[in-house]
């Protein structure tokens, strides 16, 4: 019974796909195609990231896209252009330099990256570089982290009578001259989803609290959302860091503040 039902289910994904009539373009020789592979989940994929990963030969992808992403791209030669925070990574200018010569030996280039590419990505960085060097090139969008992390874990992005906006922030700057005005931030009393920041967590924190938020605000950190080792610590802004230390939580993670949050509860049904 399991066995016919199963089948039966591949059959209508099959047809369901056959129905909705998705002819993708070609990736043609000397092209780039910068992609977005969603938060990690491989179900995650838009039809044209999933298109792209099976036309190309060369493969440039980050350290947040999942094994059994890269492996779609059966055949295809891979490069390795990760980027994690105090860790030895590859330059940018570098990373530009492989697209544009990949591209002029008339690869077919995909290039993967976590998220959105054009959500603290980089993939405006990379579009320009291809645009200067006269490159043929088209952006794939795929489900930025940010909002997708929420959804996997139960917290709304919005909600009718808690929020009119969402804020989408980087935290690696932290504590320097390229630091963010996070009082001004406070002050909006609309949520705020914080990339990279999680070594930062304890001045952000510390930022937000002197801005006006009140030390009640609920908050949460998710590390690695929608895959196996998915994992969340829901606490309050004044307890947040510490929690999430205790947990001994790592990148890559978002930071969650806002009553949006204190909605993960309410919709699992718990108190």
């Amino acid at each position: 019974m399991n066995g016919s039902a199963n089948t039966n289910g591949r059959a209508n994904v099959e047809q369901a796909l056959a129905r909705l009539n998705f002819k993708p373009r070609e990736l043609e020789p000397g092209h780039v195609w910068l992609a977005g592979a969603g938060p990690g989940d491989p179900g995650c994929l838009t039809l044209e990231v999933l298109a792209a990963l099976g036309q190309c030969d060369a493969l440039v992808y980050d350290a947040l896209v999942s094994p059994d992403v890269v492996a779609v791209a059966q055949g295809a030669e891979l490069f390795y252009a990760g980027k994690r925070g105090g860790q030895p990574s590859m330059k940018q200018d570098d990373i530009n330099a492989l697209l544009v010569r990949l591209a002029r030996e008339g690869r077919r280039v995909v290039r993967l990256k976590g998220g959105d590419p054009y959500i603290f990505g980089r993939g405006g960085e990379e579009a320009l570089a291809l645009a200067g060097e006269r490159i043929p090139f088209r952006v794939l969008s795929g489900l930025t982290s940010g909002l997708s992390a929420l959804a996997a874990t139960g917290i709304p992005a919005t909600m009718r009578g808690i929020n009119k906006a969402v804020i989408l922030a980087t935290g690696h700057a932290a504590g320097t001259d390229d630091d963010l005005d996070w009082a001004a931030i406070a002050r909006t009393g609309q949520p705020v989803i914080v990339y990279m920041g999680m070594a930062n967590l304890p001045a952000i924190a510390a930022k937000l609290l002197e801005g006006g938020l009140a030390p009640s605000t609920p908050a949460a950190v998710i590390v690695a959302a929608t895959a196996p080792q998915e994992r969340i610590v829901v606490s309050t802004l004044a307890t947040i860091a510490e929690e999430a230390a205790a947990a001994r939580l790592t990148s890559p993670a978002l930071i969650v503040v806002g009553e949006i949050v204190a909605m993960r509860a309410a919709l699992a049904g718990r108190t």
